[in-house]
């Protein structure tokens, strides 16, 4: 792994700011690394408040879609809610169908079969809809591409409204309205919502038709964040607000569903961290194991008994999930050593019999283990369906949107994507992909990096200094966590490796007159460095409480 320590800011900015706010340079220094460089910037940054959130109706057709939604409230029309299966569409239901239903509508919510009807909007959801008498339509978290089967909604008389996040095709669909930051004519100031903010900034503007303050939507906030950590959007402008307030609710008084998920962690300690490894894998694990309407139904739950329940019928479905992802990884790897792949700069794997709902996490575990853009494909009755993963800073969509003709579609982000291809393109699609890879990846992103932020003494590491950094939560891409950087830091003897397999290291440096415990996950491996000479560590503080009593810890990230 290469160590990356982001250069040093500008000196007098740095000083000034820390005079400015009374605060230490070092914090000033990670402040202005933000971009955050005066009083006024720090305050929207510390405090953010509801009037940083944009006006919804800068959103191309948002006032399209607010007056097509009051028509359908007036006429008390049957509406359909049809959401991807993952985190963010399910999320994005739960929101949009929860709001409705408090307009004492008649909601259907719509989450398609993976294995039976695939990505997005389907011919079997608009007929259902159709059958139901359903006059409106939302696609939410998809639609931005479904061009054909918006057109055949509309024939069968269902207005179409589309939620989307996701980048448009050549064309856009013939929807009622459509409703995505990323659209080309779109002057929205910001274009990294998830699907479900895209659904919040919705029901803003209708509700502020009604006379209704934002403040009074934060109850779905929870939800907004849930998407945001999951689908690993940038932590920047309007989603840091939101994700701020989302946060709020988790630590007060989250929707029993989300409660239920978490189990016994404690509320006030809630991170971004805990949902996207504690909540998001459960969530989408009933899109991939059984179907995401169990996580809509979660998420709807209205008493913590009811989400319980439910939540333990999810927990079966994550167990399931875990041991289906160990084993097609095991065996992807051995298809990857026996192949001629070892030296290309992409990695593709097939079999006919691995689970569609998993090699989306094998595509990323691979990662873990060969740094490579990465395609794992899998059998989906005529046709092979696919899920790509990318390394940090290649963009997979830029790379697939070259392979076009080798695809019957694909979809997604920089980093994941899917993709649908005939068998007889295989061949040809592993072909163009390694060709294209090849073309477009650079030096720095073969190998793995770790971004530091800066360099400091142990000593540095103090209770106001980790209260200080931990309000410039929420942490998240755009605004991570600090890496931290001390060098020749010396273990005080106590060194050991600890966890049921014996991988993770538990240590103790000295610090002045002090010590700071850290513990490093996965870097048993290090413990004779530790133990044998003064490190370099890379890490990030946090805290642990233990026995009731609350310490500083460094989580250490790398070690030389």
């Amino acid at each position: 792994m290469r160590w990356l320590v982001k250069p040093k800011p500008d000196l007098d900015a740095v000083q000034a700011l820390a005079k400015e706010l009374d605060i230490s340079e070092v914090v000033a220094n990670l402040l202005v690394q933000r971009g955050i460089t005066n009083f006024d910037a720090a305050k929207q940054f510390f405090r953010p408040d509801w009037h940083h959130l944009h006006d919804p109706f800068l959103m191309k057709d948002m006032d399209v879609a607010v007056d097509r939604l009051q028509q359908a409230i007036d006429k008390n029309e049957i509406i359909m809610v049809f959401g991807d299966y993952d985190v963010d569409g399910t999320s994005a239901v739960a929101l949009l169908a929860h709001y409705l239903r408090r307009k004492k509508l008649e909601v259907i919510s719509y989450i398609p079969d993976r294995y039976a009807e695939g990505y997005g909007l389907s011919q079997q959801g608009i007929d259902k809809a159709f059958s139901e008498r359903v006059k409106l339509l939302f696609t939410l978290d998809c639609g931005i591409k479904s061009v054909d089967l918006i057109a055949y909604a509309n024939q069968k008389g269902i207005d179409v409204i589309v939620c989307d996040h996701h980048n448009p095709g050549e064309k856009l669909p013939d929807a009622h309205a459509v409703l995505d930051p990323k659209r080309s004519d779109c002057n929205y100031p910001f274009d990294e919502l998830c699907g479900c903010a895209v659904v919040f900034k919705l029901i803003q503007a209708h509700a502020s038709t009604l006379g209704i303050e934002v403040q009074e939507l934060q109850p779905y906030l929870d939800l907004v964040a849930t998407a945001s950590a999951a689908d690993i959007v940038s932590i920047i402008d309007e989603n840091r607000t939101l994700t701020y307030f989302g946060m709020q609710v988790y630590q007060q008084s989250p929707r029993p569903g989300l409660m239920a998920l978490l189990g016994d962690r404690k509320q006030s300690a809630i991170s971004l961290t805990d949902l996207v490894f504690r909540v998001a894998p459960r969530i989408n694990a009933a899109g991939r194991m059984k179907h995401g309407t169990y996580a809509v139904d979660l998420l709807l739950s209205e008493s913590i008994e009811e989400a319980t329940n439910r939540a333990k019928e999810i927990e079966g479905f994550n167990e399931n999930r875990k041991a289906l992802d160990r084993e097609i990884t095991q065996q992807a790897l051995v298809q990857i050593e026996e192949s001629e792949q070892t030296n290309n700069a992409s990695t593709v794997v097939y079999d006919p019999n691995w689970h569609k709902g998993v090699i989306g996490i094998v595509a990323s575990r691979l990662i873990e283990s060969h740094y490579k853009p990465t395609v794992v494909f899998s059998s989906s009755g005529d046709v092979l369906t696919a899920s790509a993963r990318s390394v940090r800073g290649f963009d997979l969509y830029a790379a697939l949107s070259e392979c076009q003709d080798y695809m019957i579609q694909f979809g997604g982000h920089k980093y994941a994507a899917g993709l649908t291809i005939y068998p007889e393109q295989y061949v040809g699609f592993c072909k163009r992909f390694e060709k294209v890879v090849s073309k477009l990846i650079q030096p720095e992103q073969k190998e793995r990096t770790l971004l530091i932020d800066m360099e400091i003494p142990i000593t540095e590491i103090t209770p106001k200094f980790f209260r200080i950094v931990n309000q410039m939560a929420p942490f998240g891409p755009g605004n991570m966590r600090p890496v931290l950087l001390s060098k020749r830091v010396k273990d005080r003897g106590y060194a050991k490796l600890v966890g049921s397999d014996k991988t993770h290291l538990k240590c103790s440096f000295v610090a002045g007159n002090q010590s700071i415990n850290a513990i490093g996950f996965g870097l048993g491996n290090a413990l004779e460095v530790i133990q044998s000479s003064e490190s370099d560590i890379a890490y990030v503080v946090d805290e642990n409480e233990w026995n009731g009593e609350t310490s500083l810890q460094l989580i250490l990230k790398a070690i030389k």
